[in-house]
């Protein structure tokens, strides 16, 4: 059995930026040489990019953990350290991509070549020549690196088809792909011979063609949890046109129309939407003794749910998988209402990531957060504060003056000493220590 993977989650880190340096001219005939630190370079992406040949997420079995490459650091004499090259993962068409954490919806990759940046690498830190003025012409400060973006993200994979075939198992689905197409699936005379969905390229007479995928018998309940079509409903949220097979023999002791009814029932209470798929139903095994009788009675009991006398009627194809007949006319009018029938957005209430980045100061979350340890010790966290804390280069004394002078432009002197700390108290940013000092 071919293996396949359809939901997975992968954990991504962009590259952090590389730090800045601090350096000075040592010309033997410049005097006063002055700064010439350069910046780092910046830190690569990681980013997703759909590739043609791929129909599963079986990659991301054995490696989920992506991480892109940090920046080249500052140099001497004014020379920027070489940005680093975006690391790319391939994902399969059809993937739709979301945050772990959040649910929210990132990007849906569906053309090949198609891609999405899921983890921004980190600007490069600013060398000593960035931070010369009259005040300071020769100073000794640099920043480090901007941290990578850093997330779990879950990948989704439903695939690509124009046409869905479903119904009970062994309903003659798989027979029906393998005589339609070159798609060689397994077939046996036993429930669930499908364990994954395959699919399969159609031409009809007139030289039309579309995609097919025949996916995993449905069974009541599939929506709940019941049996192995539950997870690949999800696959018919991309179709357009539905092809509903039926098993109009009634070998197997169930009624052809309670069997259409549960399907649809199915259908509809895993996404409601499902239901604005056109359908055309499959009446299968017209060969066997009783289909005519049963197809008969099937359209009566179809006559009789019409509720709008205006609608047009479902269209029925009696056919048969085995001895070929009536499949013809079933493709051709299957290729007519692909024709017809408009793509069906899957995200389009959905809220998405926004793409545009802001630059600049969001007065809704604060900037740090004051917390006391049971030793005494006072902790800072937050986004904002860490990342100043962690872009800061502490091996010279100016940098570190810079920092404090940061810190107490924040606010965070007054907000300490409103909650309490006095001369010589321990204040932690991460697992950096200092003494609070009035």
């Amino acid at each position: 059995m071919s293996m396949f993977l359809d939901q997975v989650t992968i954990d991504v880190k962009a590259g952090k930026g590389g730090d800045g340096m601090v350096a000075f001219r040592r010309e033997k005939y410049v005097p006063d040489g002055g700064p010439a630190g350069g910046d780092g370079g910046r830190g690569g992406d990681v980013v997703l990019m759909v590739e043609e040949g791929l129909r599963t997420l079986m990659d991301f079995r054995y490696n989920r953990h992506f991480r892109a490459q940090a920046g080249e650091n500052g140099m001497s004499k004014g020379m920027h350290g070489r940005g680093s090259e975006d690391t790319f993962v391939k994902v399969p068409p059809g993937t739709t991509v979301r945050d772990a954490e959040t649910g929210v919806l990132l990007g849906d990759l569906v053309e090949n070549g198609q891609t999405l940046v899921v983890a921004k690498g980190g600007r490069g830190g600013r060398g000593n020549i960035r931070f010369a003025s009259p005040r300071n012409p020769a100073p000794e400060i640099a920043e480090n690196g901007e941290p990578g973006q850093e997330r779990r993200i879950e990948l989704e994979l439903k695939v690509l088809a124009d046409v869905g075939l479903v119904g009970f198992p062994s309903v003659g689905k798989s027979t029906l792909l393998s005589v339609i197409s070159a798609a060689r699936p397994k077939i046996g005379a036993y429930h669930f011979t499908t364990l994954v969905p395959n699919l399969g390229m159609v031409s009809t007479t007139d030289h039309r063609s579309f995609v097919v995928a025949d996916l995993p018998g449905l069974i009541e309940g599939a929506s709940q949890g019941v049996g192995l079509g539950t997870q690949f409903l999800r696959h018919i949220e991309r179709t357009r046109v539905i092809l509903h097979v039926i098993d109009m023999s009634g070998m197997e002791g169930r009624d052809p129309y309670e069997d259409y009814l549960a399907i649809n029932k199915e259908l509809g209470e895993h996404n409601l939407r499902l239901l604005e798929r056109p359908q055309i139903i499959v009446a299968n095994k017209m060969d066997m003794p009783d289909a005519e009788e049963n197809l008969a009675r099937f359209k009566a009991e179809l006559a009789k749910e019409k509720t709008d006398e205006f609608a047009e009627d479902i269209p029925i194809f009696g056919i048969s998988a085995v001895t070929r007949k009536g499949l013809d006319s079933l493709l051709n009018a299957t290729a007519d209402l692909l024709e017809t029938t408009p793509e069906f957005p899957l995200y389009e209430d959905e809220p998405k990531e926004e793409e545009a980045v802001f630059y600049g100061f969001t007065s809704d979350e604060p900037e740090f957060t004051i917390d006391r340890e049971p030793d005494a010790t006072w902790v800072l966290s937050g986004p904002k504060i860490e990342k100043l804390f962690q872009m800061t280069n502490f091996d010279h004394d100016e940098t570190v003056m810079r920092f404090a002078r940061q810190l107490r432009g924040m606010g965070v002197d007054e907000a300490l000493r409103a909650r309490g700390a006095k001369d010589g108290d321990i204040v932690r940013i991460g697992k950096f220590e200092f003494e609070f000092v009035e």
